[in-house]
């Protein structure tokens, strides 16, 4: 049966933004132990193949239920599917993009040809414990409606992401840009799913950037993205002193910024910490009206809340700062995502946002 490669790779970029988000803790897949347990054998086994054949497997039940996924060759009859094509055109060029750990060899290299998943199959593999996996796996997808082959798939990104992580990435370095090139680089970086991680990352890069250039007596703290402001005991993501005073805090957001996030912001942070300068910097949705008109009301009472889009602000300052001290801002963040907690789908994002950009 005949497979659009375009589709194929659509649904499964759209699966593993899914299991990224779901990797960096923002939502949580009920997954039956059984699967659990056989994608620990799957993917704790040396023979690569099986769980990248399995990959391939489900986004074929996804795209047409209809297709027999034990068959992968074309001339195994009615039902069939091309899995060799799948695999180099889809599914290996997918694991190359994100760096994830892949077979560099033929598609089902593991398998004699022509093979079917069956369990006659496992007569002859050396590794039988990840195929009885594999097979478990795909009965499982096969009597799965299509709600649960997605779960079960966004699972299986999930641990490819998992086995990803493993594995050192290395930031590409790029040795100068052009504003217009810093604008249009941050502008796809802003886009992509980081579960907050990037927009605070660019933003403490020009903080300490501002300060650098500028020879500021500043004192600059700033937490992880999944800490609270509670529990860090700071104001907001990016806290700026001097002389042990809170000068500025700074709350990088891809929320909504309305009313009430307004107050509820000025009753716990700022009136609390008696903050004069607070600014929202927001990824793309602008602050409502209502959220302006409560800013103006605090400012009477003399604290200032701000609001303008990260990119903007970014931009702006290194316009501002002159080539030099942008030239800091870049080193300064290539340095920010060479950290050891920084997670590896942000290093993947740099290097692809990079590439799309400047690699021809």
């Amino acid at each position: 049966m005949g497979v659009d490669y375009n589709i194929a790779r659509e649904e499964l970029l759209s699966l593993f933004n899914q299991a990224e988000l779901i990797y960096q803790g923002s939502d949580q897949l009920k997954i039956d132990a059984s699967i659990i347990q056989s994608s620990d054998v799957l993917f704790n086994s040396n023979t690569q193949s099986f769980r990248e054949v399995l990959l391939g497997c489900c986004l074929i039940r996804l795209l047409d239920e209809n297709i027999l996924i034990r068959q992968p060759y074309m001339n195994q009859g009615h039902g069939s599917f091309n899995g060799r094509s799948l695999d180099e055109k889809v599914i290996n060029p997918f694991f190359q993009d994100h760096s994830i750990p892949c077979s560099k060899g033929p598609y089902l290299a593991s398998f004699r040809r022509s093979v079917k998943f069956i369990p006659e199959t496992a007569n002859g593999l050396r590794d039988k414990a990840a195929y009885n996996a594999l097979l478990h796996y795909l009965n499982v997808i096969e009597n799965a409606n299509r709600e649960e082959v997605v779960e079960l798939t966004i699972y299986l990104l999930y641990r490819f992401i998992q086995l990803r992580d493993r594995k050192s990435i290395i930031v590409t370095k790029i040795s100068r840009l052009s504003l217009e090139q810093y604008r249009a680089l941050i502008d796809m970086l802003l886009r992509i799913p980081s579960g907050g991680q990037m927009p605070v990352l660019l933003v403490v890069a020009t903080i300490f950037a501002i300060k650098e250039c500028y020879s500021l007596n500043w004192e600059i703290k700033w937490k992880g993205v999944n800490v609270s402001d509670r529990a860090s005991g700071m104001t907001g993501d990016i806290t700026v002193f001097n002389s042990g005073a809170i000068i500025l805090s700074i709350e990088v957001t891809e929320r909504v910024i309305d009313r009430a996030r307004t107050v509820s912001t000025f009753n716990t942070k700022i009136l609390e910490n008696g903050i004069e300068d607070y600014l929202f910097l927001h990824t793309q949705n602008n602050p409502t009206s209502e959220a302006y008109e409560a800013a103006a009301i605090f400012f009477s009472q003399g604290h200032e809340i701000n609001f303008t889009n990260v990119n903007v602000w970014i931009c702006n300052n290194l316009l501002t700062m002159g080539s030099m001290c942008r030239l800091n801002f870049l080193h300064r963040l290539i340095a920010l995502l060479e950290s050891s907690d920084v997670s590896a789908s942000v290093r993947i994002a740099w290097n692809q946002s990079v590439k799309s950009q400047f690699v021809q």
